[in-house]
């Protein structure tokens, strides 16, 4: 499988996050870029994530998917709607939290260094998906069309 290179301007692999970036800043989204998409890319997604998380199940800090195939990132700062203008036609999803959009790392105090997963998917079809969906639905509509991934990790600790 093709390996898709995800970079950050706001931080580099495995290295902390902002605080602007977290739910104690401002808690924008950090911008983020890629490159490497194979051909025959229809349709990208990307899930945010933190297995460091004292829940059973990673806790889910971003879905955006329907992005189109020639976005080659993400600006800073995504509004945190449904429906997003830039890139036009992505939808975002429900994160953890219960809310629509980026949710910014916050990990319990003294819990130590959590690892923010940042995984961008390339896919062969255009998925058919409303807005507003969790991780569980996106992985399987996503099941079956993933021609690669990649992936950055970020820390934060409290």
């Amino acid at each position: 499988m093709t390996q898709i290179m995800v970079q950050s301007q706001a931080f580099s692999q495995n290295q902390p996050i902002p605080k602007k970036h977290t739910g104690e800043g401002e808690d924008i989204s950090p911008p983020l870029s890629w490159s490497g998409l194979p051909q025959g890319t229809q349709e990208i997604a990307l899930i945010t994530d933190d297995p460091d998380a004292p829940v059973a199940e990673p806790w889910v800090h971003w879905l955006i998917y329907k992005i189109p195939p020639q976005t080659q990132g993400l600006s800073e700062g995504i509004e945190t709607t449904e429906k997003v203008s830039d890139p036009a036609g992505a939808l975002q999803g429900e994160n953890t939290g219960g809310t629509i959009g980026y949710h910014g790392p916050m990990p319990p105090r003294g819990h130590g260094v959590h690892h923010y997963h940042f995984k961008v998917y390339a896919l062969d079809t255009a998925l058919n998906l409303k807005s507003g969906i969790d991780k569980k639905a996106l992985l399987k509509a996503m099941a079956g069309h993933i021609l690669a991934e990649g992936e950055l990790v970020g820390t934060y600790q409290r």
